[in-house]
Parts: C-alpha cells; sequence; structure tokens
C-alpha cells in the first residue's frame, strides 16, 4: 500500500464571544487532503505565537512548557498512526481523532483485565499454574483496586490512564498504607507488570507506564542453621511423639533440600535406584516444574525407613507422614526452644541449611548442589553460596598454606 500524504499543525482559534488575545489551541490532522481539528484544552496569547510553526513565541518558561507540551502531542500523533497501520486498520484524519480522544472504541479498564487473567489462570491450576501463584495473583488485584479507589474514588480505571505517576504512587502505597515490605511491593508490581505487558501487545495501551521505573528487589539473607545447631536437633530427644516426628521430617528436608510440598507430597514411586546402585529421588517440583535428582544420604535412608510401615504412608503411597506447614512450624518453635536455638525456626530453612551447612560448605560443587535443589538458573543458588562464611576461611586457609610454600 502507497504511503497516504499525512500532515500535522497546531493553529490558534478565537472562541465565540469573548474579547482580548486569548485564543484555544487545536490540532489539526490531515491524511489524503481530509482533516480534523482535535482540541488541545489549552489557551495562548495570539501575540506570543508564531502561525507558521505553530508554537509559542519567547524564552519565557510558560511558552517553554507550552511547546514541550504540543511536542508530546506530536508524539502521540505518531503513535496512533502506527498503531493503527500495525492493526491494519484504516490511516484516516477521524481514525487518528478516535486514537487520540478515546472515542469511537471500547474502553479498556486494567480491572476487568487483571480479572480476566485471574479467571484463565483459575482454569490451568494443576497443569501450569500452582494455587499458591493464583492466590498471589489474586491479592495483586484486590491491591490494585483498593489502590485506584483510594486515589481515583473510582472502581476501575481506564488502561490510558496508567502512567509512570500511577505505578509509583502504587508503589508508595503498597509501602505506606498496606505496609508491605520493598520485595512484596515489587512483587505485587511485578504482578500488576504483566496484566499490563498483555495490554500494549493488544494494542490498548501505547506506551508502557514501567519504563523507567525500577523494580529490583533487595537481596534477602538466608538464614540457614550451622552444623552444631543441625547436631543438636538431630541427637535431641523430645519428650513426645509429636516433636520427634516433626523432628524427622525437619531433619529429612536438611539432608535433601525438597521443599515443603515436595516433601508432604513425596511418593515411595518417587524413589529409585540410581546410576550407582543406590536409593535416589526423582521427582519435580512442584514451584518451578524443574526436574529434581537427588541421590540420598544415611541420614535421610535412615529416616524413610523410620516411617516405612507408618499406616498412613501405606495407605497413600506416601514416603513420609507430614502435617500441615502451619503445624510444622508451630512445633518447630517448640523445638527451637528445647535446642535453646534463636533462630527463627520453620521449615523452610531446612531447604537453605541443605544448600550451605549440608553441602557447600562440606566442598559439593555449585553447580551439583544448584541441580540437587531443582533451580533453574546456577544464579538461583548463589544467593546460599554468599552466605557459606566459614567454607570461606577454609578455602583462604588452604590458599594461604598454598602461597606459604613457593
Amino acid at each position: 500500500m502507497l504511503e497516504k500524504s499525512f500532515g500535522l499543525f497546531f493553529f490558534l482559534k478565537k472562541p465565540k464571544n469573548e474579547k482580548g488575545n486569548a485564543r484555544y489551541i487545536y490540532l489539526r490532522l490531515t491524511v489524503d487532503g481530509i482533516s480534523k481539528d482535535v482540541a488541545t484544552k489549552r489557551q495562548w496569547d495570539n501575540l506570543r505565537w508564531n502561525a507558521s510553526a505553530g508554537r509559542a513565541t519567547g524564552l519565557k518558561e510558560d511558552a517553554k512548557a507550552l511547546n514541550s507540551y504540543l511536542d508530546v502531542m506530536c508524539s502521540k500523533v505518531y503513535q496512533a498512526k502506527k498503531m493503527l497501520m500495525d492493526a491494519d486498520k484504516p490511516l484516516t484524519a477521524e481514525n487518528l481523532k478516535n486514537v487520540l480522544t478515546g472515542q469511537g472504541e471500547e474502553k479498556r479498564m486494567i480491572l476487568a483485565a487483571f480479572k480476566h487473567h485471574n479467571e484463565q489462570m483459575k482454569a490451568l491450576v494443576g497443569q501450569e499454574f500452582t494455587p499458591s501463584t493464583l492466590m498471589r495473583y489474586k491479592t495483586a488485584h484486590d491491591h490494585t483496586a483498593a489502590f485506584i479507589q483510594w486515589k481515583y474514588q473510582m472502581g476501575d480505571l481506564d488502561v490510558k490512564e496508567l502512567d509512570y505517576e500511577f505505578v509509583s504512587q502504587f508503589a508508595f502505597w503498597l509501602k505506606s498504607v498496606r505496609k508491605c515490605g520493598h520485595n512484596a511491593t515489587m512483587k505485587y508490581l511485578g504482578n500488576l507488570k504483566k496484566i499490563v505487558l498483555e495490554c500494549i501487545k493488544k494494542g490498548w495501551l501505547l506506551k508502557d507506564p514501567f519504563a523507567g521505573f525500577k523494580t529490583n528487589k533487595k537481596e534477602v539473607i538466608r538464614v540457614a542453621l550451622t552444623k552444631e545447631e543441625l547436631n543438636n536437633i538431630a541427637c535431641k530427644e523430645f519428650g513426645t511423639d509429636r516433636l520427634n516426628h516433626v523432628r524427622d521430617i525437619f531433619l529429612f528436608s536438611c539432608y535433601t533440600g525438597l521443599a515443603y510440598i515436595d516433601v508432604y507430597q513425596l511418593r515411595r514411586s518417587d524413589l529409585v535406584t540410581g546410576v550407582d546402585g543406590g536409593k535416589w529421588i526423582v521427582t519435580t517440583r512442584q514451584k518451578t516444574e524443574s526436574a529434581t535428582r537427588l541421590p540420598l544420604l544415611p541420614a535421610a535412608l535412615n529416616i524413610i525407613a523410620k516411617y516405612e510401615d507408618d499406616p498412613k504412608c501405606i495407605n497413600k503411597g506416601l514416603v513420609l507422614p507430614v502435617l500441615t506447614n502451619q503445624k510444622m512450624n508451630s512445633y518447630l518453635k517448640e523445638i527451637a526452644d528445647s535446642c535453646t536455638i534463636t533462630k527463627n525456626l520453620t521449615f523452610h530453612i531446612a531447604r537453605h541449611t541443605f544448600a550451605t551447612t549440608v553441602t557447600l560448605s562440606n566442598g559439593v560443587p555449585i553447580e551439583t548442589v544448584s541441580k540437587m535443589l531443582g533451580h533453574k538458573s546456577l544464579k538461583q543458588t548463589q544467593h546460599y553460596a554468599k552466605i557459606v562464611d566459614l567454607k570461606i576461611s577454609e578455602d583462604m586457609a588452604a590458599l594461604k598454606g598454598k602461597l606459604a610454600t613457593i
């Protein structure tokens, strides 16, 4: 298709029944000789206007500000032109005006788009998404809705209204009103950003409101048990079967690196004979769907054997009779108190302990640890490596010894 003739120009129009030099500024769009005028909703003194250039004259700040605003309008015209061409819609002055003013097209609302996304995600829970992922997006939707009501006193917002100001104020609101930490704030913004990018791909939004906004998370120092603390828990005999049971499940995670949900779902069919003739766990992490291939340490095998005849495990084909995460974490607090451990002991600390105290500190290469943890990239595992101060100390001591003999 041949390029159509296209032009845009700003001009002044005198208001009816008004005296003085004030004039309304209009934008004239012309395509193939047919023109449409668009109101800029700005006024200007006609004595300070260059009619041939279509701009304010002078070096005063108000003139500079107006010309900057008109330049932005020009950019929006070219964006609208590109959008029409990309969508294979006729390039006419009328269509350009409709895109710029939002007329002649259905309004697209951000919360409606968010809700539609979550409904589709719900239909794929168990196939592509976990229930916890769906819950996170539902929470992000609710936060977005509450912010829009707080800031705009509206039940929803046109996606065209989204800009950098919206994103930055939403971040501020999450931290100040909802008392979210920095990383939680970035997580919810990331959920919203996914919806916004979908709107851009569909042509509902011309510019990414997240452009220029940094969504970097702060690094979290992961807590792990020391060798002494791990031994204290392993050697401690508790007065109730309940605490001994929870201790065993926790230790199993310390010796395998499996997350709570993966231990909870671990089936006897996941135990196979590996290439070395020993017992391995071959499973898929629920969180990332990454394959995990893990040779079992003797301590983990002993715990498995301990519950081999457990009725719950036999009936359901499970490796271990795991309690709910809430109960596990509650009882772990009692275990920490009994073992005089001051750290906030949660089940997830077991995974960190496997990565640091059990493997990296004992010289297992980080690439191997990454595979056993089911990480998709080495970068995820490097967070653990940064806190193994003891291993760093031992490595440097060995280096000092080598250098001393040179």
